[in-house]
């Protein structure tokens, strides 16, 4: 074995080792929620932004907070209100004095988008116009104002909260930015069990604070290997049948004919594969497996399929969409 496999072998393991530091952390604070501790750690290792959605009281704030807390890099939360404006996320133009020539020059005063890991605190609270100031930052890692562009630091996630939409006071997300997010994560009641165990720690004496255990350089790190888990062409082509088969005109699936208005595009196909490698990495893995994708498809899938009045009247979803499909299309 050469010198270079055996440090990338090296460097796998520490950034494994990290990750699984990394939910110890998380832990401290955070009981259970397994799964969505592992979707978010995904989502950051495929380098993409993650939209979280649950009732108030479930820790959805906490959560990305202490994920913040033990990852070195600059933390911004930015609370979405019904008032807040484009300019109090991006920034905007000062007029100051030169203290030298004494003229007066116009300067640009970053906003809290201007970090690395930014937590968009309930965003279907505020309006359409102020939602659509992250599409830009979310797509291509910038932002323009007055014509000039301003480049993010990498890494760079936005991680948002959303209340149900059902709920008073609440602006749905615009499909184009709801795309935008690599996943969207569902964060349901606890168990009888782990619920207890919150009572019982949330009530006592406070526990050990969060350490610091990864740094962006590393996160950096295993987003380049994440692309460099394998995946076999078969599994290539089974994403592939999956996101097409969402699309009504083109599917032979009679379900989706009945009960999908809009399928997946291309980018959920990119996401699904880039989202497997990254469970396959968090796993200790370096290929893909079958059960990657399946655990993957439901967070990448559930707000690139929009069902038509007749799913929404009869309760179908879109993860029972999902379900069907990864019942009947095989691989091969």
């Amino acid at each position: 074995m050469n010198t270079e496999l055996k440090t990338a072998e090296k460097n796998v393991q520490e950034i494994i080792d990290s990750l699984g530091k990394l939910k110890q952390e998380i832990h401290k604070t955070i009981v259970g929620q397994e799964e969505i501790i592992d979707q978010l750690l995904i989502t950051f290792l495929a380098g993409g932004h993650g939209l979280l959605e649950g009732v108030p009281g479930l820790a959805k704030t906490l959560m990305i907070r202490s994920l913040s807390e033990a990852i070195d890099l600059k933390f911004k939360r930015i609370q979405f209100t019904p008032d807040l404006m484009p300019t109090d996320i991006i920034g905007t133009e000062i007029l100051e004095e030169d203290h030298g020539t004494g003229k007066r020059v116009f300067k640009f005063n970053k906003g809290p988008i201007f970090a690395n890991i930014i937590l968009a605190d309930e965003i279907n609270r505020t309006s359409p116009k102020t939602q659509s100031a992250l599409l830009e930052a979310m797509q291509e890692f910038e932002v323009t104002y007055g014509g000039i562009t301003y480049p993010l630091d990498r890494p760079f996630f936005i991680l948002a909260t959303q209340n149900p939409i059902e709920q008073a006071g609440t602006f749905p997300l615009p499909e184009a930015q709801l795309d935008r997010f690599l996943l969207y994560i569902k964060v349901n009641y606890p168990t009888a069990e782990e619920e207890r165990a919150i009572l019982a720690g949330t009530t006592g004496r406070k526990g050990a604070g969060i350490e610091r255990v990864m740094e962006g350089h590393k996160i950096l790190e295993a987003q380049k290997y994440v692309r460099e888990v394998h995946i076999n062409a078969e599994l290539i082509g089974w994403v592939s049948d999956l996101v097409r088969a969402t699309r009504p005109k083109e599917t032979t699936v009679k379900y989706v004919r009945d009960w999908v208005r809009w399928g997946a595009g291309p980018r959920a196909g990119q996401a699904m594969i880039l989202t497997a490698k990254a469970r396959a990495l968090l796993s200790g893995r370096l290929a893909v497996t079958q059960e990657d994708i399946r655990h993957v498809a439901y967070p990448v899938l559930r707000h690139r399929i929009l069902t038509n009045f007749k799913a929404e009247a009869e309760g179908i979803t879109s993860d029972d969409v999902t379900t069907h499909l990864l019942e009947t299309i095989g691989i091969g």
